[in-house]
């Protein structure tokens, strides 16, 4: 058989979905800590979909996600954006990475809240392009 014909497919695409939160987070973090710590986990983020911004990418053919959101109280003095991911088709992972935080006490100093947001959401561009050699 030639070659060509053995080559993987291409990888499905992520699609940028940052209107609400997907359903797939709450149904993974359920299945992996139960639903009573899921509902704490990240200061309830999953459950209320209430904390902006966000910025979601969702990949249909592998049933795939990556999310960067709010992860700390909004009640912290420092407040962070995680970036979390949810491989192809079961689990959940937070991606340890830099720390993308700014301080709302202080909204003018830098880092601000758009510029932690703006760098974790580069962050996350990246390891989706960094995870496409591995799906």
């Amino acid at each position: 058989m030639p070659n060509w014909q053995n080559q993987p497919p291409l990888p499905a695409t992520w699609q940028r979905c940052d209107a609400r939160i997907l359903p797939l987070w709450w149904e993974r973090l359920c299945a992996q800590a139960g639903q009573q710590s899921a509902a704490l986990y990240a200061a309830g983020l999953f459950t209320e979909d209430r904390r902006r911004p966000i910025a979601q990418w969702f990949n249909p053919a592998f049933n795939a996600a990556l999310l960067v959101a709010p992860e700390t109280s909004p009640e912290w003095p420092v407040q962070r954006f995680g970036i979390f991911y949810a491989p192809p088709d079961a689990g959940f992972v937070r991606i340890h990475s830099a720390p993308h935080e700014w301080n709302p006490r202080e909204p003018r100093k830098s880092p601000t809240e758009k510029e932690a947001f703006e760098a974790a959401v580069a962050e996350a561009e990246r390891f989706l392009q960094v995870e496409m050699d591995f799906v």
